[in-house]
Formats: structure tokens, sequence, C-alpha cells
């Protein structure tokens, strides 16, 4: 018997290799300590806590409310408080994801030249932390609605969830891609921090769609090409709709048609933008510790 017989002729892995997404997926439990750990870093030393979750949407609803429902709207919009809070929710959600995700590798470095894990836990953790933060803001939404008189519905529940599910996969993609980008230069931060200054104006949020549909007719159908927009609409759908005085009329107004079949398409688009993601970051991974330095 020979100790050669026990060989294996493998190329070599680096200690770090891991299968990406799934492999943050078999972590949980590091995932759910990471999550943790941002949220208490987060309210720490603070004497109101998580009660800032709900402080700081409902600021800025008020200032949406002022500014643009009163100085620009003028009532137009039937329900406008809750038309902009359903696009506030989601607005909210991508844009901390984003730029949150963007910033976790740099501001995790100490942590990952010290352990071997999945980098892409920090991205992930990062889109967790921002979902954290929009339960808050759906009870804040459920019981304003719920005082208006609205009644939750299957579909309107499944719209709900499909914007969930667009957002989620969409950000956390593109925080993927831009998180790696930022270990090389440190100017993507910046560069993320500005594009999602443009997100709110984007979205149907502090205007209806029906808006976009009057003044660009047939070139509406390309502003429908942004997941985004179908994100909000759809969460429009699920709770702003049911608070109009006649609903069937709100969707035919101010809803596109096909909403279930586009945000089902979105969330086609979103998901092949997180393999994206995931393949970039698999792609630079290995160069990562090193630039960290």
């Amino acid at each position: 018997m020979t100790e050669g017989r026990y060989l294996v002729d493998a190329p070599l892995a680096p200690p770090t290799a891991t299968q990406g997404l799934l492999e943050v997926f078999r972590r949980r439990y590091l995932l759910k300590l990471l999550v943790r750990r941002e949220i208490n870093a987060r309210y720490s030393g603070s004497f109101l806590g998580l009660i800032w979750s709900y402080i700081n949407p409902l600021s800025q609803l008020f200032i949406y409310i002022v500014v643009f429902g009163e100085l620009l709207d003028r009532g137009r919009t039937e329900q406008f408080p809750i038309h902009i809070f359903c696009g506030l929710i989601v607005v909210h959600f991508f844009v901390e994801t984003f730029n949150a995700g963007t910033r976790s590798i740099v501001r995790n470095k100490a942590l990952i030249r010290k352990m071997a894990l999945p980098k892409e836990m920090f991205p992930v953790a990062s889109m967790m932390v921002s979902l954290f933060h929009v339960a808050p803001q759906v009870v804040i939404l459920l019981v304003a609605v719920l005082i208006i008189g609205w009644a939750p519905s299957g579909l309107g529940i499944a719209a709900f969830f499909l914007a969930l599910g667009i957002i989620m996969a969409l950000g956390t993609g593109l925080a993927l891609m831009f998180s790696v980008a930022n270990v090389y230069f440190r100017d993507f931060a910046s560069v993320v921090n500005i594009m999602t200054n443009f997100v709110r104006f984007g979205v149907p949020m502090i205007y209806p769609y029906s808006i976009v549909d009057e003044r660009f007719g047939d070139a509406a159908a390309y502003y429908l090409w942004n997941p985004l927009s179908n994100a909000v609409l759809l969460v429009q759908r699920a709770f702003w709709v049911g608070t109009t005085e006649d609903p069937e009329k709100t969707m035919l107004t101010e809803m596109p048609d096909a909403m279930f079949s586009r945000g089902l398409v979105m969330l086609g688009v979103a998901v092949v933008v997180l393999l994206l993601g995931q393949w970039v970051f698999r792609r630079f991974e290995n160069k990562i510790p090193e630039r960290l330095t």
C-alpha cells in the first residue's frame, strides 16, 4: 500500500472559493448574524432606536404631501398621500439596497480579511436590512388604508409580493455589480448615490401614470420598460386603487393594461440582472482582498 493512492489529481482552489448566492443561502445563519449586526449598529446609542424607522418615512410623506399634493397636484389625484406612500416604499427599498449594497464590501473589509466566507453575503445582507426597514412603512400604509376603507384582495396581495420580488432581485443584482466595482474605484459609491437621486422622479410616485400616458401616448410604453415603474404601479394596485371612490374606474383610467403579465416579465428581467451581477462578482471576487489593503 502506497501513500500515493490517496492523492487526488485536482486543481487547487482558494480557501475562500464559494458557490456564490447558493453558498449564502447554505450559510444563512451567518447572513442572519450580519443583518442583526447591521441593524444594531445603525441604532446603537439612539434614544428612539427603531422608532426612527417610522419617523423617517412619515416625515418624508408629510413633505411630499405639502409640496406636491397641496402646491402641485391640488387634489387632482384621488387619495394622493396613499399614492405617494406606495411609491415611497418601493423607492426607499431599492435606493437603500443599491446604495448600502454598493458600499458593503469596502465597509466590511476588516471582516473580509479575517474570515473565509462568501463575499456576496454582504450585498445580500444590505438588501435584507433594507427589507427589514420596509416593514414599518408597510405597517403605516396598512393602518392608513384600513382607516380609509380599503379591503384586502388576493390580486392585491399578489401584486405587492410581485413588486417586492422585482426590487429584491434588481437591487441585489445591481449591488453585486457595483460593490465589486467600488472595491476597484471608490468613486462608484458616489456615482450610485447620484444615480439614485433620479429614481423618485422616474417612477409614477409624485405624479400618476395617467399623466405619462396622456402626454406621451404610444411612447409611454417605453416608460413601462423600467422595472421600478412596474413595481410602483403594482404596489399602487395593491393598496391605493382600493382606497379610491371607484376602484374599477381607477384601474381603467389610472393604471396600464396587462399589469400582472408585464410585472412577471419585469421579474424575469430583474432575475437576469441578479444572475449577471453574480457573474460579474464571481469574475473579480478573488482580487477583492488585495484591493482592500
